[in-house]
């Protein structure tokens, strides 16, 4: 297998640029982002060293500096998915049971192929690629209890240079024996793999506890001991599914006020904290997550498709509680941003709140970086900003093609995209200042791209994106 270098790439990109550095709903549409129809985006060793008019940029490039010409296409910050599971991917479109059934019927079950290497290897080289597929450069992903599910997550990861957060989870009730672990073990295989991957390059680990029903308070006083040791980690956990799931959360901690009170106890609730689905929680528990400067993640497939609930944004919004948008893979049916974007916007339309463009592509990239912490890295398309990029074809099928006729303004055609796009939109992705998606002209889409043309000139040419004429 080649292994990619993890030096970031140098190129220049030649596309209409699109970036936000605001929250539309909070300074307007007109506030939030830059738009320059005719922009040049200048990486250096995968960073963007400048980021304006192409005209202007193109006239002090240097000539030996490869430039790929992508117009007419779009290119934003690569898409960010701030919770899935790594090992659900064979899970997708089971009969959408509720979900501690489906949980037991068919997640825990697969999971528990995970202690094998060949099987976890196989996992993590499919969800890059079709994270990459659909424009996704980074994720936050729960792993299984098995510390080899991470370290082939983690392995992957850096072999395609891309930022990536992960962790194994922390289980040691409610679930298969094959699943479990205990609080020693959780807590020594969690500290293992902090000290082999965390700060490796772009990999940052998240302290895992599945959700409460899964960990006794022996474990979560563990993962407690874990998080004071590495306060600045993320903590990734589930929060306020469905109804039957807080019901249960009841039963196992009579002492606790609310499900969120559980988390609070244990010292997990605070900056970089990511508390998945959040559908169902009091006032009192969003001030808390709010306080805290935690962050509700917001999953509309899986919400949908397990009839979990409608999660409540301008609730979120109104307690200052930090939002993201998520695919959930494997509850979740869809590894694209867009097509998750576009649930999201139904299940707000059936609360009465409305989701448009502007607004849904900032939650997608700069939204979602603020989200996971990580807001001064990654999700903009400034200088200083990690070179990650989705280069999108807004016109990428017929049907698009010939809605496009109508469409008058940019909020207008992002929201086309959003509605109706999916992977095929996605021309190529970029990390770290390097191509590692192309769409093929015929169809035919690749896995991944071991060789990174981008950054040795697009000897070949892309099919729309050569290698451009100066």
């Amino acid at each position: 297998m080649t292994t990619m270098s993890s030096a970031g790439g140098t190129l220049a990109i030649r596309a209409r640029v699109l970036t936000y550095h605001a929250h539309p709903l909070v300074e307007g549409a007109q506030g939030s982002h830059r738009y320059v129809e005719d922009g040049l985006v200048v990486v250096r060793d995968g960073v963007i060293e400048a980021v304006g008019e192409a005209v202007d940029l193109l006239a002090d490039l240097d000539p030996a500096m490869p430039v790929a010409d992508h117009r007419p296409h779009l290119l934003m910050s690569g898409f960010i998915d701030p919770h899935l599971h790594m090992p659900q991917s064979q899970v997708i479109g089971s009969f959408g049971t509720e979900l501690m059934e489906w949980l037991s019927k068919y997640t825990f079950p697969e999971e528990s192929r995970y202690g094998d290497p060949a099987v976890s290897d196989a996992a993590a080289r499919f969800l890059m690629a079709e994270l990459l597929r659909n424009g996704t450069t980074t994720a936050v992903a729960f792993c299984t209890s098995h510390p080899q599910s991470a370290t082939s997550f983690f392995t992957e990861a850096d072999r395609l240079g891309l930022r990536m957060v992960g962790g194994k989870v922390m289980m040691d009730r409610n679930a298969p024996d094959a699943l479990l672990d205990t609080p020693e073990r959780g807590y020594d295989e969690s500290k293992d793999l902090i000290r082999r991957w965390h700060g490796n390059r772009r990999l940052s680990y998240a302290i895992s506890p599945r959700f409460a029903p899964t960990s006794t308070e022996a474990q979560l006083e563990a993962t407690q001991a874990l998080a004071a040791e590495y306060p600045s980690l993320h903590i990734q956990t589930h929060l306020s599914e469905n109804a039957q799931e807080i019901a249960f959360v009841a039963e196992l901690f009579p002492w606790a006020e609310d499900y969120t009170a559980v988390y609070e106890r244990y010292g997990l609730v605070r900056p970089k904290a990511l508390f998945g689905h959040c559908i169902h929680l009091s006032e009192r528990e969003r001030g808390a997550l709010a306080d805290a400067q935690a962050t509700a993640v917001f999953c509309p497939t899986s919400n949908l498709f397990l009839g979990s609930g409608l999660f409540d944004r301008d609730a979120a919004l109104a307690a200052g509680l930090r939002t993201g948008i998520a695919t959930d893979i494997g509850g979740g049916t869809s590894y694209s941003m867009l097509t998750t974007a576009a649930e999201g916007y139904k299940v707000l339309a059936l609360r009465g709140q409305k989701l448009r463009g502007h607004a849904a592509f900032y939650m997608l990239t700069a939204g979602n970086a603020d989200a996971i912490g990580f807001g001064d890295r990654i999700g903009q398309v400034a200088p200083g900003f990690e070179a990650d990029f989705a280069i999108l074809d807004t016109t990428a099928t017929p049907a698009q093609r010939r809605r496009a006729e109508r469409v008058e303004t940019l909020e207008e055609e992002l929201f086309v995209l959003m509605t109706t796009g999916d992977e095929r939109n996605v021309a190529a992705t970029y990390a770290n200042g390097r191509r590692v998606h192309v769409r093929d002209v015929a169809g035919e889409l690749p896995a991944r791209l071991d060789q990174p043309a981008a950054a040795q000139g697009f000897a070949g040419g892309l099919q729309d994106g050569t290698a451009q004429e100066r």
